[in-house]
C-alpha cells in the first residue's frame, strides 16, 4: 500500500513521535489525522535533557488537546542522524520501549517517517508534506512566540503568556495602572477577584477570615490567570493580584497565606514580573474599612513577601503617568527577554 492509499485507510495502532518542543499547529494537523483514520492512538514525547521545555509540560499540552490518545513521554538524549544505522537502532529501542503492542500506522510529516515505518513494520502516512498546508514549525515557535501565537493550541499558550501582576494596597491605585498597561499593549487584564469577594462576602471585609474561603477564591483566581493566558491575543498578560501577593494584606492583621495557597503559588510558573505600587494615588482619600486600614504596613507586607522569593519585581511611584511610564519600561525589558528556550539536539 502506498503513502496516498494510506491516507484514506483505515488503522488499528497509529504512532506519532516528536519533540513537541513546543506542541503547534502543525503537530496537531498530525495527531489529529493520526486519531481520526486510526483505532487506538499512541503520542511519544521524544524530549532531550538540553531541552528548556520540561517533558511532562509537553505531555500534558499534548494530552489536553487529544484525550483520546495515548500520550507518553519518552526521553531520548541520542544524536539526530538519519544516515546512521547504529543511531537509529538507539532511537528505536526508546520507542518500542514506550509501545503496548505492535504499529500499523506510523503519522509524520518529514521524510523519516518512511524508514520510522519500515522498521516498524507499519505503513507510513505522510501527513501536509512540506508543510504547505500549515507553515510552522518549532524552529520558527522558538524564534519568534509573538509571532507564532496563532499556531499555538490554548495549553501552550497559557504555558508561554508571560503574566505581569500589579500590586499595591488601597487606595494606591492598581486597578487604573493595570488596565492602562493592559491597553497599552493590547492584551488582557485579569481582575482582582478577592477585591469582587470581599465586596459581596457575608459580614464584609472586617469579619475574621478563614483558610478554607481564601483557598477558594486562590483557586478561582488562578483559574482566571490561566483562562486569561489561554485566550490572551498576544504571549502578554496583565493581573491585578496574584496567589502569592493578595492574602499578606488581605486583612490586617490578616492571615498569612495558608499551605494550600503557597503549594499552589509553588507550582505554578511565577510571574515574569511584579509592579508594586509604592504610595497611594495621588489625591486619593483616606480609608477605613479594616480590610484596608493600613496601606504603608500593606506595602510594607507585600515588599517582604516579594523580597523572599525568586521573582522579578519593581517599585513605581508618582503620579499615573509617572507610574504608567516606568511600569512600561520595566515590562518592555521582560518582553525584549524573550523565553531564552535551548535548542535542540539535532
Amino acid at each position: 500500500m502506498d503513502r496516498t492509499e494510506a491516507s484514506s485507510a483505515r488503522h488499528g495502532h497509529g504512532l506519532v513521535i516528536g519533540k513537541f518542543y513546543p506542541f503547534h499547529a502543525g503537530h496537531q494537523a498530525l495527531v489529529r489525522a493520526a486519531t481520526s483514520s486510526c483505532d487506538r492512538v499512541t503520542v511519544e514525547v521524544m524530549a532531550h535533557s538540553v531541552e528548556s521545555i520540561p517533558v511532562d509540560v509537553r505531555v500534558g499540552w499534548v494530552q489536553a488537546e487529544h484525550p483520546t490518545a495515548r500520550v507518553v513521554a519518552a526521553p531520548d538524549d541520542h544524536e539526530v542522524d538519519f544516515d546512521s544505522p547504529a543511531v537509529w537502532d538507539l532511537h528505536l529501542e526508546i520507542i518500542g520501549s514506550h509501545l503496548d503492542g505492535p504499529v500499523d500506522a506510523v503519522f509524520t510529516s518529514d521524510a523519516y517517517g518512511e524508514e520510522l515505518a519500515r522498521r516498524l513494520g507499519a505503513t507510513w502516512v505522510q501527513v501536509d508534506p512540506g508543510r504547505a498546508s500549515t507553515p510552522i514549525s518549532g524552529t520558527a515557535v522558538r524564534a519568534d512566540v509573538a509571532g507564532s501565537w496563532w499556531a499555538l493550541p490554548t495549553p501552550v499558550r497559557a504555558w508561554f503568556a508571560k503574566r505581569i501582576v500589579v500590586v499595591g494596597t488601597r487606595p494606591a491605585g492598581a486597578t487604573p495602572l493595570a488596565e492602562a498597561l493592559g491597553a497599552h499593549y493590547g492584551t488582557t487584564v485579569v481582575p482582582d477577584l478577592r477585591r469582587e469577594w470581599i465586596e459581596q462576602r457575608p459580614g464584609g471585609p472586617a469579619d475574621p477570615w478563614h483558610a478554607a474561603e481564601l483557598d477558594l477564591v486562590a483557586r478561582q483566581q488562578a483559574a482566571l490567570e490561566d483562562a486569561a493566558a489561554a485566550a490572551a491575543p498576544r504571549p502578554l498578560v496583565l493581573c491585578e493580584t496574584d496567589v502569592l501577593t493578595s492574602a499578606p494584606w488581605l486583612a490586617h492583621p490578616g492571615p498569612r497565606p495558608s499551605p494550600t495557597e503557597l503549594r499552589r503559588a509553588a507550582q505554578r510558573r511565577a510571574p515574569a514580573l511584579y509592579v508594586l505600587i509604592a504610595d497611594e494615588a495621588p489625591g486619593a482619600p483616606d480609608l477605613d474599612n479594616g480590610a484596608e486600614d493600613d496601606p504603608r504596613g500593606g506595602r510594607r507586607r507585600l515588599r517582604e513577601e516579594l523580597a523572599t522569593r525568586d521573582v522579578g519585581w519593581v517599585e513605581v511611584r508618582g503620579t499615573h503617568e509617572e507610574r504608567l511610564a516606568a511600569a512600561v519600561a520595566a515590562v518592555d525589558e521582560v518582553v525584549a527577554e524573550g523565553w531564552r528556550l535551548a535548542d535542540p539536539v539535532g
